[in-house]
């Protein structure tokens, strides 16, 4: 969509494994945590062994870069432990290790005409499962296919922190240059599905078959972080970004959320932003303005979902503190050709299908984000976030209210020009 005069919003969500919000007028639950672990940060480190010593605890492995320990400790007495801990001079923080979930809904290829996102005629299309998907307003999308006549972002690293990549698909595993599993999951394989919709999002292979990613010859980091449930924990997402600083992702997407902040996770993320990463997370999927984390950190971009029709997702969480909106609703992508747990569940067809969430919108926006990277304008990460904010379009109804700038543009933000 050409930029006009005002701003969007992003957002993306999976409804199985989606993050959950307290109602409106409740107070919300304590959200739930790991059982028998915490996380615990030091003031001193040598006083570390003594201190928790003295709570019958051991010491425990560095949570990536964050400075941060990860400690065993009895199942049902983490908050016990916590308080305790908290009271010691030497412990600059203790807190629980919280449970964090893919951001996907309902369900709703050749297949790149029903890529409404990247190129909007006002199609309708008929999924692979026979979900019909009524037709959309035409440049209701990204120009995706006006940017990549100057890059498709060759050799740029986006690191997909999720429930794996596949490694049986041809749109998209050749694309998977480094993977690591954080998750308590047996494999690195994508058994859940989210992930491998995700990275085909940013990384599919531009071709005559199958579907297009926003940035196509990018190289994805594949960060395993949640299981084959498609739920993970504050520290797995802490490791993963500290993993992707260290295989030099350029981008950092994140399709996942926690309702609480975490003083590990704020400090794995200033950390990656440190490092010169750009990273982007989904708003969240509660239809609602209550944050989300990592996506409300302020090093973070946050993105909200809308559909072919340039509408906020009724889905979407939203607020001036969600930076943009990308294409969120019956977005098609890549899945695993075998089972896989959405599909089952949610009734989505192997190989490819479309999915909605704040979790579809946030890899459009990194796709974009590695786009700008490959251009004269990628100096570093906060011109590239610069050029994602501010070359988003601001006629997007909602601008200023549910989202601070716009619909992204990936044409805008490389400085593509025109036919």
């Amino acid at each position: 969509m050409k930029k006009t005069v005002i701003a969007g919003f992003a957002a993306l969500m999976m409804g199985l494994g989606a993050i959950t919000f307290a109602g409106p007028g409740n107070a919300a639950p304590e959200p739930p945590h790991i059982a028998g672990q915490i996380m615990v940060k030091f003031r001193v480190d040598a006083a570390a062994v003594g201190v928790l010593r003295r709570h019958g605890l051991s010491d425990g492995p560095w949570i990536g870069s964050t400075g941060a320990r990860l400690i065993k400790v009895p199942a049902g007495k983490e908050l016990q432990l916590i308080d305790a801990l908290s009271l010691n001079p030497n412990v600059e923080y203790a807190e629980p290790d919280h449970v964090v979930t893919a951001a996907t809904d309902q369900p709703n290829v050749d297949y790149f005409p029903r890529q409404y996102a990247l190129h909007n005629t006002g199609q309708e299309f008929t999924s692979t499962m026979g979900v019909k998907v009524a037709g959309g307003t035409p440049d209701a999308d990204v120009d995706a296919v006006e940017a990549w006549a100057k890059t498709t972002g060759a050799g740029i690293r986006v690191a997909v922190l999720d429930t794996g990549v596949t490694n049986s698909h041809d749109d998209i595993s050749s694309q998977v240059v480094e993977r690591v599993n954080y998750s308590d999951a047996a494999t690195g394989e994508d058994i859940y599905g989210h992930g491998t919709h995700v990275a085909g999002i940013i990384a599919a292979i531009k071709n005559t078959v199958g579907v297009s990613g926003v940035c196509p010859d990018c190289d994805i980091l594949d960060g395993k972080v949640l299981n084959d449930q498609g739920s993970g924990s504050t520290s797995s997402i802490a490791k993963g970004i500290g993993w992707a600083v260290e295989k030099e992702a350029k981008v950092i997407n994140m399709s996942l959320g926690q309702r609480v902040s975490s003083r590990t996770l704020e400090i794995a993320v200033n950390n990656a932003w440190k490092a010169g990463a750009v990273i982007v997370a989904a708003a969240g999927n509660a239809g609602t303005q209550a944050k989300i984390y990592p996506g409300a950190y302020a090093n973070v971009i946050a993105v909200a979902a809308t559909d072919n029709k340039n509408v906020k997702a009724s889905f979407s969480t939203y607020g001036k503190w969600v930076d943009v909106a990308a294409p969120g609703v019956s977005v098609y992508s890549t899945f695993p050709n075998g089972s896989f747990v959405l599909g089952t569940q949610n009734n989505r067809s192997h190989g490819y299908d479309i999915a909605s969430g704040t979790s579809m919108a946030s890899p459009i926006v990194a796709g974009v984000a590695a786009l700008v990277w490959s251009t004269s304008a990628g100096t570093g990460n906060a011109s590239v976030r610069d050029k994602v904010e501010s070359s988003a379009d601001e006629n997007i109804y909602g601008t200023g209210m549910y989202w601070a700038n716009g619909l992204v543009n990936a044409c805008d933000a490389v400085g593509c020009v025109r036919p």
